[in-house]
């Protein structure tokens, strides 16, 4: 008599680099005969097994992780599920304290033991390609992670004690990993990695991120690739001149800045000057017409005083960045600031700076998405709500950018590219309707 499959689910936090690492553990779990889901709705009742997936990049997201443990250590003491298992960046890196911590934990597991887990749940082994995966993005777009690791070891980082140094994977994989995502109606590649721009390096090969992208660019039916993660010292310019040239690759690059003072860069060992980091911003942006960039920036590193800030306050308003985060300084062990620098800014002056400079970026991004009012913009669709289909543009990358909100003139699938004209804008969403023209 067959009995039902057992009942997976894994529950990542984190990043977008998480989550592929889960969607690769899914697929091998799905191939053994596992039945998988990455979302959980309480009327569906319990898993049999459940695998949280941790981030442990910064304070908030590491108490995130713990929270999210502990919330089923219940079910696992009461026995309504059978198995509760923990991997990720959180446990690679605490790994020993936490077994003792959370003894009800049956199993603690590093970001890529996707075997290791499939091993101790069953004796079957999964037979599958090393890069396959179980896509849990909508089925028109994916994250493609081109490389795992990091050797800038910037001072407020954590991430190279938990990823170690970087390892490109093979351009040969990488690429058949995009023929078979395409062949399952992927169109959109949002490349990722630790920091995109040292691809290559360590293979001694000559390649590097631009030659990748442009040979991901050939690819039949890869209609957008978006690039995430760039790091600004020693940024590769070859890559902008393919940017340029090929259609398909979105004009838009995330680069994280961090900071513009000086003093502040130099604590934050990010190899990098004032000036530089202004020449970088004006390459880019003769170089690439039109292009949109999105930066992550950092309040309250120690050596920001009043001055530092006030000049960080300035860059904003002077580069007008399309897209911008930003997150106040939060200690992490072991990293070079909590060896070398004093965390003395108080958390309410932390909390406050944040709030002034985002505050600023609203009015720019107000103005600056009001400027395409007017405008007929090829925008991919996302899904549809009660009131209006939702897309993208190529300058806007899933969850964390604006959307396009489109009037129901026109019967649209999630997935169809379409031009739409922009009716109106605030400072987080565009509105248009389907150009007829």
């Amino acid at each position: 008599m067959n009995s039902k499959p057992a009942r997976v689910f894994v529950n990542t936090l984190g990043c977008s680099k998480n989550l592929v690492d889960s969607e690769r553990l899914m697929r091998r779990l799905a191939n053994v005969g596992f039945d998988v889901n990455h979302q959980w709705i309480s009327t569906d009742g319990m898993p049999d097994i459940v695998i949280i997936n941790t981030c442990g990049f910064i304070g908030d997201a590491k108490e995130e992780s713990i929270e999210e443990i502990l919330s089923w250590v219940p079910y696992r003491q009461e026995g309504k599920i059978k198995s509760l298992i923990v991997m990720g960046c959180l446990s690679e890196r605490y790994r020993d304290e936490l077994k003792i911590e959370i003894p009800e934990v049956d199993g603690w597991y590093g970001k890529t033991d996707w075997d290791k887990i499939v091993g101790f749940l069953t004796d079957n082994r999964p037979d599958v390609l090393p890069y396959d995966r179980l896509v849990t993005t909508p089925p028109h777009h994916a994250y493609l992670k081109i490389a795992e690791g990091c050797n800038r070891f910037c001072a407020f980082c954590a991430i190279p004690l938990i990823t170690g140094r970087f390892r490109s994977r093979p351009v040969d994989e990488i690429i058949a990993e995009v023929k078979l995502l395409v062949s399952r109606g992927v169109k959109e590649f949002n490349v990722i990695c630790q920091e995109l721009t040292g691809y290559g390096k360590d293979l001694g090969n000559g390649l590097n991120i631009a030659t990748l992208v442009d040979a991901i660019a050939d690819v039949e039916g890869v209609e957008w690739i978006r690039l995430h993660y760039a790091y600004p010292a020693d940024f590769p310019e070859e890559l902008l001149d393919v940017m340029a040239r090929r259609n398909n690759v979105c004009k838009y690059l995330d680069i994280a800045l961090q900071h513009v003072s000086d003093p502040v860069l130099k604590n934050m060992r990010r190899h990098i000057t004032s000036d530089e980091t202004r020449r970088l911003l004006k390459t880019i942006r003769e170089r690439v017409p039109g292009i949109h960039i999105r930066t992550t920036l950092m309040v309250g590193f120690p050596g920001e005083g009043d001055a530092e800030f006030d000049e960080l306050k300035q860059f904003v308003k002077e580069q007008k960045f399309e897209r911008m985060g930003a997150f106040a300084y939060c200690c992490e062990d072991d990293t070079i600031a909590a060896r070398d620098f004093t965390d003395d800014i108080p958390d309410e002056v932390k909390q406050a700076r944040l709030d002034e400079l985002m505050a600023i970026q609203e009015e720019i991004s107000l103005e600056l998405q009001q400027m395409k009012i007017g405008q007929t913009i090829k925008v991919i669709i996302d899904r549809e709500d009660d009131d209006w289909l939702v897309g993208r543009t190529e300058f806007d990358s899933p969850e964390v950018d604006p959307e396009v909100l489109i009037e129901k003139t026109a019967e649209l699938k999630p997935g169809e590219m379409v031009e739409v004209k922009i009716t109106d804008a605030t400072a987080f969403d565009l509105f248009g309707r389907v150009d007829q023209m």
